[in-house]
């Protein structure tokens, strides 16, 4: 296959992630949607407004205070809602604002007392089901509140309902609403690492699974062969669930050091991909029927963290587009892998930095990619087999959380209302991207 021709399949996968849905979409949960990291509206802009001069940044429609915190806002029915931390009072909260103006609607505090490492606030983005938000704290407080007034309607605490040793950076897992429950990665005991809420009371419906660590990634449905899927990529395995039982279709072993399962599983058609900082990736064919896995490839033996042949993710979610893989690696490498073997077919620098660690997101728009790097810029660009191609790039938020003598930002945004909603530890504000 000629280049040209691989480059058409590339952008054609892309647009058919980005098209499946309506034009105009909210960021209800973490990863948007459909829970996939794409970002489906039409009517944004081909390229980034010039920054304010006056500031650097490119101008917001609002901006308001907040505390810290990694979790990313979640966007619905013209509400705002996002998590912090009040560290001298040890208190978490949970805020909504309106979306169009940024006026506070309501807050939900609760005394949370740290214990974990990296305690600058919660790290899971709020999950909204209609009149209802579900938020998971840093230390296991898991509430269902009112999205209208943010008046608790249940809540429980993971360790002491279902014996949860809390993992060395916290909870982290957004919670999943499928059908009528709340499935949650709450690292109980006994076989309680996965657990079903009736997500209308908090009774339990059903738990799964049990391993010694939790991990970091929350579960995602997949359909693959037609089939509806529970993944929960946990420490030890990446296991598949009927989602409405809990019973393990099938599992693959997948050890991985400092349980460091971060970044969210990708499909596409009957292959699934994870991929972590010290294990590097597991390439997964599921069989025709979606349950007969098969391993295509995975990280060499012999390889570290330093000097790798594959895709080290700290926390990027990758993109699994046709033939190819793009992500960002261990240390600030954007790379472009062969899907059929994992090769590196190219990589480039010139969207992040160069550091242990070092992170960017990427979103899906259409035929393009939005990209928010740790320093806290936004670039739109094209990636392809041939390369990395910038179209324009801007500073969108300032970094503040710190890591490795530098400041970061780790929280994932939202793209909703044809802007972007982004946080760090002292603001949340709305970019408007919207085409005139």
């Amino acid at each position: 296959m000629n280049l040209a021709s691989r480059k058409a399949i590339v952008i054609l996968s892309v647009v058919a992630i980005c098209t499946r849905s309506a034009v105009a979409d909210d960021w209800p949960q973490w990863g948007g949607p459909q829970r996939d990291l794409a970002w489906r509206e039409t009517g944004i802009v081909d390229a980034l407004p010039a920054v304010d001069p006056a500031t650097g940044f490119l101008s917001r429609m609002w901006t308001v205070p907040i505390g810290a915190g990694y979790a990313g806002p979640a966007v619905a029915d013209g509400r705002v809602f996002v998590t912090d931390r009040v560290p001298d009072e040890n208190i978490e909260r949970v805020l909504s604002c309106d979306a169009e103006t940024g006026q506070e609607l309501w807050k939900r505090e609760y005394e949370a007392r740290y214990t974990i490492s990296y305690p600058l606030g919660p790290r899971a983005t709020p999950t909204v089901d209609g009149d209802r938000v579900y938020t998971l704290g840093a230390v296991g407080h898991l509430l269902c509140l009112s999205a209208a007034k943010g008046d608790v309607i249940w809540q429980k605490h993971l360790p002491t309902d279902f014996g949860t040793e809390l993992p060395v950076w916290g909870m982290a897992g957004a919670p999943l609403v499928e059908d009528d429950q709340l499935i949650v990665l709450a690292g109980g005991q006994p076989g309680a690492l996965v657990v079903s809420l009736d997500k209308r009371t908090g009774a339990e419906r059903w738990r799964a699974l049990e391993d010694k660590q939790t991990g970091y990634c929350a579960p995602v449905i997949v359909n693959i062969a037609g089939k509806r899927q529970l993944i929960v990529w946990h420490p030890t395995a990446v296991s598949a669930l009927d989602p409405k039982t809990g019973r393990v279709l099938w599992e693959v072993p997948f050890d991985v050091h400092a349980g460091m399962t971060i970044a969210t599983p990708r499909s596409i058609g009957n292959r699934l991909l994870v991929t972590g900082f010290y294990s590097g990736p597991l390439m997964m064919d599921l069989g025709a029927a979606g349950v007969s896995p098969n391993v295509l490839w995975r990280t060499k033996p012999g390889n570290t963290e330093v000097k790798n042949d594959s895709l080290h993710a700290v926390m990027c979610t990758p993109i699994l587009a046709d033939r190819f893989v793009y992500g960002v690696g261990s240390f600030g490498d954007l790379r472009c892998l062969a899907a059929d073997s994992g090769q590196v077919v190219w990589e480039t620098r010139d969207a992040t930095g160069e550091g242990r660690w070092w992170n960017a997101f990427l979103v899906p728009h259409r035929d393009r990619v939005v990209i928010c790097n740790e320093q806290g810029e936004i670039i739109f660009a094209k990636i392809d087999p041939a390369g990395y191609h910038e179209l324009s790039r801007a500073m969108l938020i300032k970094p503040t959380q710190p890591i490795q003598r530098r400041m970061t930002v780790w929280s994932h945004p939202a793209f909703a209302m044809r802007s972007v909603f982004a946080r760090n530890d002292g603001e949340l504000i709305r970019v408007n991207l919207a085409a005139p």
